[in-house]
């Protein structure tokens, strides 16, 4: 479908068409999921290929390939730029905005092909889930969960400190982090879920550490993905 190489992409360029696993039946539900940083789409859809639900469609977007100021301004997949690892270093405030209103652009193309957007679930890894963070909290979209694997909220400061984040207020929140995550340690994970805990229903939220995981996802959380998939998008 070539609306959703274009609503996935902040330029002219167009990025490639999204990884999709299809519904084993009638899709009467969609789980939206981004990779990493230099990272495609395919080797989640690969892992959801494994987890699958029949009535769920599963769509792991590429990111556009742009210049990351991290990685010495070498180009390579990412949503928006990384200036650096610290966790108080800037941010590129106008990148992530671009980037959440494609993501939006994407919601917004499932809702019209007839997934209403409370059977729809955002996720991510690493920068990814860091982008699903942001836009399941900035979106007009009531989505039916959140699922953030080894990641942080970006623009933290930007939220208020009430709980205010309209449609989402009481949206679902599975957060995991390896407890050996040498790249996005997990402190700003936890950090993270205690900002989210001031922004949504902190009763919904689930946080979940592993032990001995570096930046990766391991089969036991894999498993807890399918659960809660399975638990906010059941069959209609």
């Amino acid at each position: 479908d070539p609306c959703l190489a274009l609503c996935m992409c902040g330029n002219s360029m167009s990025a490639p068409l999204p990884a999709v696993v299809p519904a084993a039946r009638k899709a009467t539900a969609a789980v939206i999921f981004l990779h990493g940083l230099g990272d495609t789409g395919h080797g989640w859809a690969s892992a959801f290929t494994g987890i699958k639900t029949p009535h769920v469609k599963y769509i792991c977007p590429h990111a556009p390939t742009i210049p990351v100021t991290l990685n010495m301004r070498m180009s390579m997949p990412a949503w928006f730029d990384i200036y650096s690892l610290n966790h108080d270093a800037d941010e590129d405030a106008s990148g992530i905005k671009r980037a959440s209103e494609n993501l939006k652009a994407l919601i917004d193309h499932e809702v019209k092909n007839g997934i209403p957007s409370h059977r729809i679930m955002l996720g991510g890894f690493s920068q990814g889930g860091a982008l699903s963070l942001y836009t399941a909290l900035t979106s007009q979209h009531k989505l039916a969960g959140v699922i953030a694997l080894s990641c942080w909220l970006p623009l933290r400061n930007s939220f208020p400190q009430a709980s205010a984040c309209g449609a989402n207020a009481d949206v679902p929140l599975l957060q995991c982090h390896g407890d050996a995550d040498g790249i996005v340690p997990v402190h700003f994970g936890r950090q993270s879920v205690e900002k989210m805990k001031s922004l949504i229903n902190p009763a919904n939220i689930t946080f979940k550490t592993y032990r001995g995981l570096a930046h990766d996802a391991c089969p036991e959380e894999m498993v807890e993905v399918k659960r809660f998939i399975e638990k906010q998008l059941p069959p209609i």
